[in-house]
């Protein structure tokens, strides 16, 4: 292979990247898949190639979807036993962010919806929604019409909106919103939390890995325990996690977020979904499988001064 055609699947390795992680939910996967992509490259007839982003796309997105099929993935991604892999702002894995719905589906709480949708939806509505592809090519892409592809798309709106939590809100008030949770998380008081939950919250926490799946908790007053919980000092989490963790507040795949840190280390993220000055539903993920890309991020950042000290 000559050099202009490796430097021409080199360049659109971001971009594709960034489709895979949409569709598969881990940085990791998602580097796998595109990688995937290069024997094809290398084995194809590049000559009859016209578009190749066109085809490039089309090769990841398939390997991404035999890889949603497979039967080990559907055992580990079982509707309510998968969490994804968190991203820090910045990452360029996280892809356009140019408008709301390119923002939207990389969140967390949209990477779990997505979940419900079969791989042909999933497909649909990232290469819509995310990359902005006519339904002529969304129709190439995938092997089906272009009609099932405009249908696709619409159910998955459909299912995605019927459970969505939160919106888009300003990244001042969204600060207000973290360093008052962070605050009442501190005081011991959960009717401080209480009061900046909506009334039918949600968390998810994926145990720190410790639990074999993950932890759901439902209304403000059993989020608001769950919290306080996990923030309680004690000498037993210092002696786990290795030290007492340093909060910073920083977007974490589009969303506000506490990232907490030991000894320049991410060893936990919070991400809110936010709704009426109130939090929604926040997403708790501490497993060190998941946290390894954002740490690798994190390690190439200058974090401005942390907003909290616990433990």
């Amino acid at each position: 292979m000559d050099s202009a055609a490796i430097d021409r699947f080199e360049a659109s390795r971001g971009r594709l990247a960034s489709l895979a992680y949409r569709l598969l939910g881990s940085a990791a996967d998602a580097e796998d898949a595109v990688q995937d992509a290069f024997p094809h490259w290398q084995a194809a007839d590049r000559e009859r190639i016209e578009v190749p982003e066109a085809w490039l796309t089309r090769v990841v997105t398939n390997l991404c979807l035999d890889r949603l099929r497979s039967a080990r993935a559907r055992h580990e991604r079982a509707v309510g036993e998968w969490l994804p892999e968190p991203l820090l702002e910045g990452d360029p894995m996280l892809g356009p962010a140019d408008t709301f719905e390119q923002r939207e589906s990389v969140s967390l709480a949209v990477l779990i919806l997505m979940e419900r949708l079969s791989p042909v939806e999933r497909a649909a509505y990232v290469l819509r929604e995310a990359f902005s592809y006519p339904h002529v090519e969304i129709a190439g892409i995938l092997g089906i019409t272009e009609t099932a592809s405009q249908q696709h798309v619409h159910r998955a709106r459909r299912r995605v909106a019927a459970e969505r939590r939160g919106g888009e809100v300003d990244p001042a008030s969204a600060r207000r919103i973290v360093e008052e949770f962070l605050a009442a998380a501190a005081s011991g008081r959960t009717e401080r939390l209480v009061a900046l939950l909506t009334a039918d919250a949600t968390a998810i926490s994926d145990g720190a890995g410790l639990a074999s799946r993950p932890l759901r908790y439902e209304t403000a007053e059993r989020v608001a325990s769950f919290v306080r919980a996990g923030f309680k000092p004690t000498p037993a989490k210092r002696r786990l996690a290795g030290g007492s963790p340093a909060f910073h507040i920083a977007p974490v795949n589009g969303s506000p977020a506490v990232v907490a840190v030991i000894d320049d280390r991410v060893v936990g993220a919070v991400a809110f979904d936010l709704s009426d000055g109130r939090i929604a539903s926040l997403h708790g993920i501490a497993a060190t499988d998941r946290l390894a890309r954002l740490n690798q991020v994190w390690g190439h950042r200058a974090p401005e001064e942390p907003a909290a000290h616990a433990w």
